[in-house]
Formats: C-alpha cells, structure tokens, sequence
C-alpha cells in the first residue's frame, strides 16, 4: 500500500536547514534524526541559502508591506460583501 505523502511546516524545514548548514552533523544523520530523506535536507539546505539574501534586501521589506495592504483590502472587501448579502437577505425575505 502506498504511503501518504508528509507535509512539513516552513518552521520544520527552516530548522532543519538551520542543522544542516551548521555543519555539525552529516545530512544523513540529520535526515535520519527527523525522519526525512537526505535529499529533501539538501534541497532545503540549498533553498535557505539562495532565498536567505531575500529576507535582507529593500525589496523584500515592500513586497511584504504589499502583501499586508492586499490582504487588508481582500479582508474590507469580503466585510463589505458580507453586508451586502446580509441587507439583501432581509429585503428578500419580507
């Protein structure tokens, strides 16, 4: 029977990337510690090391205050939508 695939969070995958960019251990050691498979630790390993540079950058900090703005304006939307709907249910049901 076919397993299920595991789904790890961002912060699992961090720390272990984290681990294995110490150095302290091999990344089999670490991949048998946690459970996973040696090359996922490398592809973590790799992604937290290209992306790392990201998080210091000017671009990173607007993208992210872009990102709060969207979802401040999907979340006034729905509110709206909300009320709409609700105002429509009433006149509808006289």
């Amino acid at each position: 029977m076919k397993e299920s695939r595991r789904k790890h969070s961002p912060s699992f995958k961090a720390k272990v990337a984290l681990e294995a960019l110490k150095g302290d251990e091999t990344v089999a050691q670490i991949a048998a510690r946690y459970e996973v498979h040696p090359n996922m630790v490398t592809k973590w390993k790799k992604a937290l090391q290209d992306e790392a540079a990201g998080i210091f950058s000017k671009d990173h900090a607007s993208e992210k205050k872009e990102e709060e703005n969207l979802v401040a304006r999907l979340y006034q939307e729905i509110g709206q939508l909300k009320v709409e709907r609700d105002f429509l249910d009433r006149a509808s049901s006289r």
